[in-house]
């Protein structure tokens, strides 16, 4: 500036040089004007910039906590219908358990009880790797969260009073969650 000037101006404060240093003068505080406004930009950017990613990091949570749950609900669902399901074959394992029970005491052919037997093994087995498990009852003590209590009958001893007498029919669980009770004789 002060080159610039020396070589252009012979006089340096005649009053034509003073627009001159005036103009050069404005233009300074003119670039210090535009740099605080370009910082006061760049820091509002920086706020949006914050903010859009504070929202994108909420939204993609959020995301992740409605998959999780959308899974865990679908799995539900499947777990569900597999125990309607389960639930419609018990009956049938029951008249198996009759069947067999009958056959044990003919003296019918050898191959049906075989048969029966077969049968019933092969879907008590398929059952099983399903999650069901027979309640076991007959001489344990009497707990409703697994056995329903259908009668009561003179303990045979005192050691059998409060325990399970006889099984009328087999409960049953599907994982951890009783899917039916064991319906029971009590002995009092």
């Amino acid at each position: 500036m002060a080159k610039g000037l020396a070589k252009n101006l012979r006089r340096p404060f005649a009053p034509e040089n003073i627009y001159i240093i005036m103009a050069e003068k404005k233009t300074e505080e003119e670039k210090a004007a535009v740099k605080a406004r370009k910082k006061a930009e760049l820091d509002e950017l920086k706020a949006q910039l914050e903010a859009e990613k504070d929202k994108y990091v909420r939204l993609y949570a959020e995301f992740d906590t409605y998959r999780r749950r959308t899974s865990e609900e679908r799995l539900q669902l499947v777990k569900t219908a597999s125990a309607e399901t389960i639930l419609g074959l018990l009956p049938i394992l029951d008249d198996c358990e009759i069947a067999l029970a009958s056959l044990k005491d003919s003296t019918d052919s050898e191959a049906a009880k075989e048969g029966t037997n077969l049968i019933y093994n092969k879907l008590l087995t398929y059952l099983g790797t399903k999650g069901l498990k027979k309640i076991e009852a007959k001489g344990e003590p009497f707990d409703t969260e697994f056995h329903e209590a259908v009668t009561m009958f003179p303990a045979p001893s005192e050691d059998m009073k409060g325990k399970v007498i006889d099984v009328v029919q087999n409960g049953y669980l599907l994982g951890d969650r009783v899917l039916r009770y064991a319906k029971v004789v009590v002995g009092s």
